[in-house]
């Protein structure tokens, strides 16, 4: 698998150093989006206007993320706690990132979950909750 990553996502690395800790020893790739099957499907739950609800495929992910640094840099990951059910394949992702706008610098903070599905060692599912509100707030959208 090649990787889709290059450095226009250098805005999301805490993000992405975030979850490889969390998804250590259970997960193949180097990085977040080579530990992505090529078909996993992404949701986005509780999500903000103008946001997709539902992603499928790592290229249309890795699509999505690709303008992330546009709007934020994420300058922090941390708060991260680990659950994990080896019956059913799933890990419970929670975690908090801080950063800043890029066009005022003023900062943004966000709290996830994540409900990951793994098998083969991939990451298959993705359904990701935050708050919203912050998101919100630290952007000025939706009125």
């Amino acid at each position: 698998m090649t990787s889709v990553y290059d450095d226009r996502y250098e805005a999301l690395e805490p993000f992405f150093r975030i979850i490889m800790e969390g998804l250590g020893g259970l997960v193949d790739g180097e990085h977040f989006f080579d530990i992505l099957a090529e078909d996993v499907v992404t949701e986005f739950v509780v999500t903000v206007p103008g946001y997709p609800a539902r992603v499928e495929g790592r290229e249309d992910l890795a699509a999505l993320y690709r303008g992330y640094g546009d709007a934020i840099i994420l300058d922090h990951s941390g708060d991260l706690a680990v659950h994990r059910d080896r019956e059913t394949s799933t890990v419970v992702l929670e975690y908090a990132v801080q950063g800043h706008l890029t066009l005022t610098g003023r900062p943004y903070e966000n709290r996830f979950v994540s409900v990951i599905t793994i098998q083969d060692r991939a990451v298959t599912h993705w359904r990701d909750y935050l708050d919203s509100y912050a998101a919100v707030q630290a952007l000025g959208v939706g009125g």
